[in-house]
């Protein structure tokens, strides 16, 4: 079973890296640091949008209209660092 809380906690620090680097990245293209006619800047931006999209969109579906801002990565974030926390709390039940 500790091997079960090790692959869970091993699968939210991937999806928490993977939302950081989406986040920054988009902060990078919208203070045009980073371009999306650059291929390689271009493919990546569409996976992590492709990666990112359904959980984003779950979230945008229950989130008011904010206009121009996005919670929605906001939220995701902090709903990964809540399972987190509950599965650390948690964590004897898997001893």
């Amino acid at each position: 079973m500790t091997s079960l809380f090790q692959i869970l906690m091993l699968i939210l620090d991937f999806v928490w890296f993977i939302m950081i680097a989406h986040i920054i990245m988009s902060w990078l293209i919208n203070f045009q640091v980073l371009n999306l006619r650059q291929p390689i800047v271009a493919q990546i931006w569409y996976g992590l949008n492709r990666l990112l999209e359904p959980i984003y969109g779950r979230i945008r579906s229950f989130l008011p209209d904010m206009g121009g801002l996005d919670l929605a990565p906001l939220v995701a974030l902090l709903i990964v660092y809540a399972l987190r926390i509950v599965l650390i709390n948690n964590a004897m039940v898997f001893m």
